[in-house]
């Protein structure tokens, strides 16, 4: 009986076998949200497996692994030359994801209240942040590789060419992402401007795009410490 209970207990108009059957999702969520988890869930894959490498390398080269304040000791800006702030650079960095966060935290919460400006008013910021982000890492890497680090060569702080090689290979997989996400919320701010999501009666998109943005964001702390801080 409890079984059969079970079986035949209702969601709705539909009893849960109905449900697997298809036509509506077992999970609740619709199909482009289920998919958008599957993305983010594949390319966790992708980056633990670069973190790994990462960990790997540096247990084997413990001697010799650089020490992140001397690599991270300069501001990349001329008027800042000369001055050693180590991982203030990078914090400002992790700073502008983090408030990025917020802001499309709260560009979800107007898209639930159909407020098409509100979700463009919090869009805006999220896209400045991602885009003086993506500056700052250049910024950076132009710094490092004037220092000669780069993915064949050591610098002085470097000492070993595979920090090099993980650093750029991973930071710049991870700024990747966050390029893709500024296109994306790009095309979203205009789309909602234009009163897309409206005629569509839902701002589903911009939620599942922030679940993008948010992963980025959380990605970059582990990336932030395993070469700024550990």
């Amino acid at each position: 009986m409890a079984a059969e209970a079970t079986l035949h207990e209702s969601h709705g108009n539909e009893t849960q076998a109905e449900l697997w059957n298809g036509g509506r999702s077992p999970f609740r969520l619709s199909y482009g949200k289920i998919m958008m988890w599957y993305f983010l869930i594949s390319d966790t894959f992708t980056f633990a497996s670069f973190l790994i490498a990462y960990a790997a390398l540096r247990f084997a080269q413990a001697d010799l692994w650089p020490n992140a304040s001397e690599v991270f000791s300069s501001i990349p800006l001329d008027m800042f030359h000369g001055v050693q702030a180590p991982l203030v650079f990078v914090s400002f960095m992790t700073f502008l994801l983090i408030a990025s966060s917020y802001t499309m935290v709260r560009g979800v919460q107007e898209g639930y209240r159909m407020n098409k400006w509100g979700v463009v008013k919090f869009l805006i910021p999220t896209i400045i942040c991602g885009i003086l982000f993506l500056f700052c890492q250049y910024l950076e890497w132009t710094h490092l590789i004037h220092d000669g680090m780069t993915t064949t060569t050591a610098s002085a702080t470097s000492k070993v060419t595979n920090f090099g090689q993980l650093f750029f290979v991973i930071t710049g997989f991870h700024g990747m992402h966050v390029l893709g996400g500024v296109v994306l919320n790009i095309w979203l701010m205009v789309e909602a401007a234009n009163g897309k999501f409206e005629k569509v009666g839902h701002y589903e998109m911009v939620e599942k795009i922030g679940l993008y943005w948010h992963f980025v964001d959380l990605v970059w702390v582990y990336v932030f410490l395993c070469f700024y801080l550990l």
